[in-house]
């Protein structure tokens, strides 16, 4: 009885200190009563005991971890390792750690606590820094590590794991999940995530459930919504871990699989110890809530079953809504694989799942430390299939979803099978590897042998005399270039210089190579080889009357130049200029020039052109240097008098790496080409004898320096007579041959040329007449091929059917001009064209004024350029005074306000040559008189009256003619240009050369038509 009291005292104390989850959950039991025993405390309802082992206060399953309660069974007792700590270590100090309970009964000292809880060193086993200041165990016993937060790896403990552990962190995974006994290696960055597992592991909870996140790509360590991961996990216990401070890297290892059920709110830090709530003097602190009275009379069961009626605090986990706050804690389920027999089938699977394996060991050795890994001591794993279909799974590198399949699979058979299908694949994946792994090792050693072979060859055959060392073969080989040349003797320096440098470099050096190509460049130039220029004049006239029609100024030029050669006896190089719109032949008759002179030809373009290198080289300095174009030129045509074609000299553009122009300006330069120096061979070359020929559209976008350095020679558009002939002469039988057709199969007439060539190809050159006679002939290839027609006659009625309709109906917009509008003629970069000037009345006049008229005014519109708005001032200035002087009385230019129109406002305009045609428009509007029909004139009007010359007669007097003018008027300065014209040209029309308006005004309003 002594026994009993002295444990009932025990518990009352226990009872009283203020552990109010305790003396509820005490309360929960019904009586204590002393057993037959002899005086142990017994629990009379196993059926009340099971409920408060299953409830969520540690405090009281720790309680009944004391080795003198009956009826707890050992795995109730083992829950006792897995209690709250600190909580544990309150309760038993109640009982005092020296004071026994019965004498079969005993309390749990420091030590036994350590044994349970702790790991010496590990900082573990104690409280945290506030209650034990960082020692391990019991107050008393001494032992321990540092409190939490200082040490960096913490290495848990053994224990035993528990059958059911309903409530775990969840851990979110990439790629691979875990399986049952397999260790993982995991990394956890999240802030919330980290401060749950610390605190899991301090209160001896190391547990976790490790689920496979659905997208890889997912790289966060906490899901916030449970469909992003897989259902089916695995239960880890957390064998060490450490603590990095911003991550926690731990090492786990799977114990069985589990299913979520619910998501859980975190469980809140435990509440304060029966110490810290004392206050001063040793009195305790007042509860936060309003403690509930007990009566003063009765006993300590009474108070008990006052105190259970009143509240029942057992805690139950609540679920939380699916919202968008991170999932940390879940509630699982263990998953149960199906009941199986060992039939013949499992045992073949299982025989072929351990065949697998040694064959990929065989295949790679890395993954015999794998296997060893995974295997216990003294245990066969043929004779647990379920083991082994998960160490098939994963010693796989299988994608994700795979390995999954294979964790949720309960069905065992079924689980051996997908193994199985994952380790073969990994095995022919093994084989594969290991296939390229020898095909590349073969490879390398059969290089590496014939690296060998070649060394030994190049040493037997230099001891035997037989070949020489790669420096002196090339040292022989550029020698032997220059035995023929006449190289200057500055030159030669140079290269006998670098090849003393290239002997006494290394053959695997950046330098070598550098040097070499250097001396390749140097060697290959053609010094002192000039090729036999043709000075024959009636060979030469041939070749060029051969490939161009027309063109004289060109060819004149050319024969002049052979013709000074000829007397002479040498050749000079001379820079020219051809000019003109484009497809009339510029770059073609340089390539029969470059025949009829028996030159090599050699042509680049420099059109957009920004890089200074591209004419002068780069120096050797830079990586991938190489010399200039012209250098590159020399070294083609293996000649020092070649014919180069500098293509689109007026476009060549500038850019931040200098400006090309200027680098033309040494090239074309015939008083400093002869000592060109170009970067990369940074010797000076001699050009002189080079024939440089530049093309170019216009002359106004050529640098002036540029171009008081070459020999300007216009080359002028065609008239039709001439497309007519170009067409008849070259056109039609080459594009004919290249169509693949002949004379008998395929014939075009004159009248469909001249149809073609006015209502299809109005502009000055030949290339559009050109695609529009291969349009023809690849029609009639069509329909020969075809079988339509055997032979094709193309005649101007049946001409739109290969060509479509024409595209200019209408040669002139007026055919007969009103009032106010006048004919001029303009020059453009696609050749000559008409230009007609319209003026109207803007409004009537007005005489409202107090003093009389307003003065008049003049709009301009067409898209006209500054200049052609400067002179359509002069033009209305001189028409007021001229129209005064000849009608004093019609004041129309003085008071009315006027609207000048120049059509195709699309199109820009400028220039000062349609002064006089204004300023006869102006005066035909002025006195209500139309001016002469067929009449067409240029030329700039000065504010006397004067009118000075202009630019571009051929071309104006082609387009006048192609307009079906019979009378020009032209400034008298120009008489020289129109003399110059051909005779089919200027054949049929009535031309007047004036130096005043007043000639003009006599001619355009004579009254004749």
């Amino acid at each position: 009885m002594g026994t009993y009291m002295r444990m009932l005292g025990a518990l009352k104390q226990s009872y009283r200190s203020g552990n109010t989850l305790f003396k509820n959950c005490l309360s929960t039991t019904g009586q204590v009563l002393r057993s037959s025993n002899g005086g142990d405390i017994v629990i009379t309802s196993s059926k009340v005991t099971n409920r408060c082992y299953s409830s969520s206060n540690f405090t009281w399953k720790s309680s009944l971890c004391n080795g003198s309660f009956g009826n707890i069974s050992s795995s109730m007792t083992g829950a006792m390792r897995y209690g709250d700590l600190s909580k544990w270590r309150r309760i038993a100090s109640v009982f005092g750690s020296t004071t026994e309970i019965t004498e079969h009964g005993r309390a749990i000292f420091g030590c036994q606590q350590r044994r349970y809880f702790g790991n010496r060193g590990s900082g573990l086993s104690g409280e945290d820094g506030a209650e034990s200041g960082g020692s391990g165990g019991d107050e008393t016993s001494g032992d321990g590590g540092a409190g939490y937060g200082s040490p960096q790896m913490t290495a848990l403990t053994t224990m035993m794991v528990p059958e059911v552990f309903p409530n775990v962190p969840l851990i979110a995974v990439n790629r691979n999940p875990v399986f049952p006994r397999f260790i993982k290696i995991i990394e956890v960055k999240n802030k919330a995530l980290m401060d749950l597992l610390r605190r899991k592991v301090r209160l001896a909870q190391p547990y976790a459930g490790v689920f496979l996140k659905k997208d890889d790509s997912n790289e966060v360590d906490v899901v916030e919504n449970l469909d992003a991961i897989y259902n089916t996990g695995t239960f880890v216990q957390i064998h060490e871990m450490q603590d990095l401070g911003d991550k926690l890297r731990m090492i786990v290892m799977g114990h069985r699989r589990v299913r979520i059920n619910k998501q859980l709110e975190v469980e809140p830090d435990e509440p304060p110890s029966p110490v810290e709530s004392e206050g001063e003097g040793g009195q305790p602190k007042p509860p936060r809530r309003k403690p509930k009275r007990v009566r003063k009379e009765g006993s300590v069961a009474e108070a008990m079953e006052d105190t259970v009626k009143d509240a029942d605090l057992t805690v139950e986990p609540v679920p939380l809504p699916k919202t968008s706050s991170e999932i940390l804690m879940v509630e699982v389920d263990n998953v149960q694989h199906e009941e199986f027999q060992i039939t013949e089938e499992v045992k073949a699977l299982t025989a072929e799942i351990v065949k697998t394996i040694r064959d990929i060991i065989a295949l790679n050795p890395l993954y015999r430390e794998s296997v060893l890994q995974m295997m216990q001591a003294g245990q066969r794993v043929v004779d647990n299939p379920i083991y082994l279909s998960d160490m098939g799974a994963a010693l796989t590198g299988a994608e994700s979803h795979e390995l999954q399949d294979v964790l949720e699979e309960t069905n065992i058979p079924k689980r051996l099978y997908k193994a199985l299908s994952l380790l073969k694949k990994e095995y022919e994946l093994s084989k594969l590897q290991q296939r390229l792994g020898r095909e590349v090792e073969e490879k390398i050693k059969q290089t590496h042998r014939k690296y060998l072979l070649q060394e030994q060859l190049k040493i037997i055959k230099k001891e035997l005399g037989l070949e020489k060392e790669d420096k002196d073969a090339i040292e022989e080989k550029f020698r032997e270039r220059l035995k023929e040349r006449v190289v200057p003797q500055h030159v030669m320096d140079v290269i006998n210089e670098e090849l003393n440098k290239l002997s006494l470099l290394d053959n695997h050096s950046s330098e070598f190579n550098v040097t070499r190509n250097y001396l390749d460049w140097l060697t290959s130039m053609p010094w002192g080889t000039n090729s036999t220029e043709n000075l024959e004049l009636g060979r030469a006239k041939e070749v060029l009357e051969e490939d161009h029609y027309g063109m004289d100024d060109v060819k004149k030029r050319i024969l002049e130049f052979i013709a000074v050669s000829q007397l002479r006896g040498s050749t000079q190089g001379k820079i020219l200029c051809f000019y003109g719109p484009p497809g009339v032949g510029k770059t073609s008759i340089a390539r029969s020039i470059a025949r009829a002179l028996n030159r090599e030809y050699f042509r680049f373009s420099v059109g957009g052109m920004t890089d200074v290198a591209e004419i002068k080289g780069h120096r050797r300095t830079y990586v991938g240097a190489m010399p200039g174009k012209i250098i590159q030129c020399l070294k083609k045509t293996k000649t020092e008098n070649p014919l180069v074609l500098i293509d689109e000299v007026d476009k060549i553009g500038r850019g931040y790496q200098g400006d090309p122009s200027s680098a033309l300006l040494e090239l074309l330069d015939p008083e400093q080409n002869a000592n060109f120096l170009d970067h990369y061979l940074d010797v000076p070359v001699d050009l002189s004898k080079v024939l440089f020929i530049c093309t170019a559209n216009v002359l106004d976008t050529i640098p002036e320096p540029l171009r008081d350095r070459m020999e300007m020679i216009n080359v002028s558009g065609y008239v039709a007579q001439e497309k007519l002939a170009i067409a008849e002469r070259y056109l039609v039988p080459q594009l004919r041959t290249l169509c693949g057709l002949d004379e008998q199969k395929t014939e075009i007439s004159s009248e469909a040329l001249n149809v073609l060539i006015r209502q299809y190809c109005r502009e000055s050159g030949v290339r559009n007449l050109q695609k529009q006679v291969e349009k023809v002939f690849r029609k009639v290839a069509f329909r020969i091929v075809n079988g339509e027609e055997t032979s094709v006659k193309v005649t101007s009625e049946n001409l739109q059917d290969y060509v479509g309709k024409p595209i200019f109906t209408v040669d002139r917009m007026y055919d007969v001009t009103p009032p106010g509008v006048i004919m001029g003629l303009a020059w453009t970069a696609m050749g000559g064209s008409t230009l007609f000037i319209e003026t109207s009345l803007r409004r009537p006049r007005d005489h409202s004024g107090t003093d009389g008229p307003k003065e008049g005014s003049l709009e301009v519109t067409g898209q006209l350029g500054d200049v052609m708005k400067e002179s359509a001032k002069i033009a209305y200035t001189f028409a007021r005074a001229f129209l005064m002087k000849q009608q004093p009385d019609n004041d129309f230019l003085v008071h009315s306000h006027l609207h000048l129109h120049v059509p195709e406002g699309a199109t820009p305009k400028d220039g000062p040559s349609a002064g006089c045609t204004i300023v006869t428009a102006l005066l035909s509007l002025a006195t209500n008189t139309p001016a002469r029909q067929n009449v067409a004139m240029t030329g700039e009007l000065s504010l006397t009256g004067k009118i000075l010359p202009v630019g571009g007669i051929k071309e104006k007097t082609i387009a006048a003619k192609r307009a079906g003018v019979t009378c020009m008027i032209l400034p008298e300065e120009n008489k020289k240009d129109f003399s110059d014209l051909p005779e089919y040209i200027t054949e049929g029309l009535e031309v007047h050369f004036v130096k005043h308006y007043e000639q003009i005004y006599k001619v355009a309003f004579s009254g004749e038509n």
